[in-house]
């Protein structure tokens, strides 16, 4: 095993997040597999753990600046962090069955998470950039002033929990689509409102993957010396490079990994 080209992979992918905000979960989770050859199962978790880090780091600062909506962070935490730990739950309950491959029905959750946001975002971009006149229907508010504002943020919540639960990936980008379509925020309070609440949501998922004992901490720290100074270097070079060239890029990659993690 290669810490060093792994410290190094995960500081670029550290700066791709940086740059554009793609999830690091949908990178480095595939990165582990192919690159390492890192069973799903162990990746995955010890991505989870891994990506903690700087999401608590990140959700502290936007709390300290108050960019971010409170009311918010605490329902879509209330759903998600019961469905993530429901998502935890069936891994546990397919790994103590004996019946089923873990690592291999992990990968086909994950070809299929990834893939799913990637449809998700580049729907957006694609749209946002060939046509930019045209405007998509828009959703409608979610008033959490009324009990149904509060039951579809906390149901919705729910559900893409589980996903995290069981894959790792998309606690920051289905979150973040969730908040652009029902949710009327500032730039800066969506953008601290996303990554406080994955914070909180981490953090639990993180403490149910150690449950299952396929954390592997020599895979974690050199992930955190290289990711969390790589997001630090592209925050800072975020307002000069060209974004959505970056991103139709980083997604086609994406959208290939989904499909050969569905195919093994």
């Amino acid at each position: 095993m290669n810490y060093l080209l792994l410290s190094f992979l995960s500081f670029f992918i550290g700066i791709i997040v940086g740059l554009t905000g793609v999830g690091g979960a949908s990178l480095i989770t595939p990165m582990l597999i192919f690159v390492f050859q890192i069973p799903a199962s162990m990746a995955i978790s010890s991505d989870v753990v891994a990506a903690t880090l700087m999401k608590v780091v990140g959700g502290f600062k936007h709390w300290q600046q108050k960019t971010l909506d409170l009311q918010v962070v605490k329902l879509l935490a209330l759903g998600s962090v019961p469905g993530s730990l429901t998502g935890v739950w069936i891994l546990h309950c397919i790994k103590s069955s004996g019946n089923q491959n873990l690592d291999s029905i992990l990968l086909r959750f994950l070809g299929v998470a990834i893939a799913l946001i990637v449809a998700l975002s580049l729907t957006q971009l694609v749209v946002k950039t060939f046509f930019p006149s045209f405007k998509l229907p828009s959703a409608p508010e979610w008033d959490l002033n009324t009990n149904y504002g509060r039951f579809c943020t906390v149901g919705a919540a729910a559900i893409l929990g589980c996903i995290v639960g069981i894959t790792s990936v998309s606690s920051g980008s289905m979150f973040a689509l969730l908040l652009i379509a029902f949710f009327r925020l500032d730039t800066s309070k969506l953008v601290g409102t996303d990554i406080s609440h994955a914070a909180i949501l981490l953090m639990f998922t993180s403490l149910g993957h150690l449950s299952l004992g396929t954390v592997n901490w020599s895979l974690v720290l050199p992930i955190w010396l290289g990711s969390v100074p790589g997001v630090l270097v592209g925050a800072k070079f975020c307002q000069i490079m060209p974004q959505r060239p970056l991103k139709f890029v980083i997604y086609g990659m994406l959208a290939m990994a989904s499909w050969k993690l569905y195919q093994i």
